[in-house]
């Protein structure tokens, strides 16, 4: 048996930039276990599986598997797997967008694609809003796991939490790009299965944050974007940044220690003080296709 592939580089307009994905079509018949040990064998961040889906009115059934789990959802493989399969079914050249939903295990993500001459563009509804997810680490912990000094941990009124919009993750805030570029996963499973490092972007960037993601646990030593932890961080904001009611774009830099670097943009909104809805959005690029044998 052979299947059909193709990878992405997501949350960047340049091959060999951004987040690799693998996305394999066709794999209703494979097994759980069929499908974590191709994962391992590609050896990204993440591969998606497209199935059919269980709802004809919806467009897929997607599951992700890092090199090491099965996550319920992530959001590098939502943007990947929503352009990649628009892609596929309705060709690229002349402008058009395409509305899908893919069946995650969260539940159904409602996906808008631009397609066109250039990369694709995704962005896609946050399934779950992010809220907290456990006990917040303290600052000595979440310094002693990256290897950093407490004096590194935290800015203005942000300080560690765990948060989770589907998928939990450590939110360890540092005092600036110097401390960022410096944290190493030293003992960062002790903080979570995720951990996701941010710090204030430099003065007129045009991002609001950069950040690294760690999750030694998932088989992913450091991820270059993480869609999942972005989905996550928009309750942080609606903690931390004191925002006033609306929609704010806060977009993300990800990635750029690797040599990777992957703009996740980034929406909340605020009703009455509160989270009320975040969307996700990023381009993503073609850069390999071929069969799988099995």
């Amino acid at each position: 048996m052979t299947l059909p592939f193709t990878t992405y580089d997501v949350f960047t307009d340049t091959r060999f930039a951004g987040n690799p994905l693998a996305v394999v079509f066709d794999a209703d018949a494979l097994s759980d276990a069929q499908m974590q040990t191709i994962a391992r064998e590609f050896n990204l961040s993440e591969t998606v599986f497209v199935r059919a889906p269980a709802n004809p009115l919806h467009e897929a059934s997607v599951r992700i598997f890092t090199p090491g789990a099965e996550l319920p959802f992530a959001g590098h493989p939502t943007i990947g797997a929503a352009i990649a399969i628009a892609e596929q079914r309705h060709g690229r050249g002349d402008v058009k967008d395409v509305l899908l939903v893919l069946e995650e295990k969260i539940g159904p993500v409602r996906c808008g694609v631009k397609l066109g001459d250039g990369p694709s563009f995704a962005e896609f509804t946050v399934p779950k809003l992010s809220g907290p997810a456990g006990a917040d680490p303290s600052s000595a912990a979440a310094a002693r796991a990256l290897g950093l000094s407490e004096r590194d941990i935290g800015f203005q009124a942000h300080k560690p939490s765990l948060f989770s919009a589907g998928v939990p993750f450590a939110m360890i805030p540092v005092a600036d790009l110097d401390a960022l570029s410096r944290a190493q996963p030293r003992d960062a499973s002790s903080l979570g299965a995720g951990v996701f490092v941010y710090a204030r972007a430099e003065p007129n960037a045009p991002h609001a944050f950069r950040a690294r993601m760690f999750a030694p646990e998932l088989g992913i030593v450091e991820d270059p974007a993480t869609g999942g932890a972005a989905a996550a961080f928009a309750g942080v904001l609606a903690r931390f940044e004191d925002l006033p009611d609306g929609w704010h774009t806060l977009p993300i830099l990800q990635g750029a220690e690797m040599g990777r670097p992957s703009l996740i943009g980034l929406e909340v909104n605020i009703e009455s003080g509160a989270l009320a809805g975040a969307r996700i959005a990023g381009k993503a690029v073609k850069v390999t296709e071929g069969r799988l044998s099995l």
